[in-house]
């Protein structure tokens, strides 16, 4: 079963997911995504459960036909006011930077801090079942798995390129002999540096 075009029929319903949640360093990203009329796609499915090669030509092939907006919230800013927020902050700023302004938002999740006067509906693996939100799934993963590349670059011993910032043992070992980067979120590291 493929997933679902839209849930409230309307012409400019906003899809809204994030990714980076979970992670030591790095932002939090979200993107937000306007589809077009008829827009298809085959085998979009949440993000984590397509290879790099498809994820990366679909969120190509994404940008080139829809409206998106991606921001991002860093470390410092997460470890001021927690992730949750920030997350939050990070949809709210990505639906802002849309050109257009959504007439409903529907967000991947069972939470949402409502963006202005904007309805909004979230799912529970919405990202399973509707286009636009896991067509933001999909942009918001290539865009920091990018990032996260670039990163590794500048801070080797972490592997970020492989981790993308998340706790893996090969993160925690370059933590451990290395030290904290301006990228960590200083909040999230003390059960990994006490761990093992």
């Amino acid at each position: 079963m493929g997933l679902l075009q839209t849930y409230t029929g309307k012409k400019l319903e906003c899809g809204v997911d994030e990714v980076g949640r979970g992670c030591l360093c790095g932002p939090v990203v979200a993107c937000a995504v306007i589809l077009p009329h008829g827009f298809f796609l085959a085998d979009l499915r949440d993000s984590k459960k397509m290879s790099h090669a498809k994820r990366v030509a679909a969120a190509k092939f994404i940008r080139s036909v829809a409206t998106i907006s991606v921001a991002e919230v860093g470390a410092d800013r997460i470890d001021k006011v927690n992730i949750l927020n920030a997350t939050f902050e990070a949809m709210h700023a990505a639906i802002a930077g849309l050109p257009k302004r959504p007439e409903h938002i529907i967000c991947d999740g069972n939470i949402f801090r409502p963006y202005e006067d904007i309805p909004h509906t979230t799912f529970v693996k919405g990202d399973d079942l509707y286009s636009s939100i896991a067509a933001a799934s999909v942009v918001a993963k290539v865009y920091r798995d990018s990032l996260m590349d670039e990163l590794s670059k500048e801070y080797p011993g972490y592997e970020w390129h492989t981790n993308k910032g998340y706790g893996t043992s090969a993160h925690v070992t370059g933590l451990r002999s290395l030290g904290l980067t301006k990228h960590h979120r200083k909040t999230f590291i003390g059960q990994w540096m006490m761990e093992g």
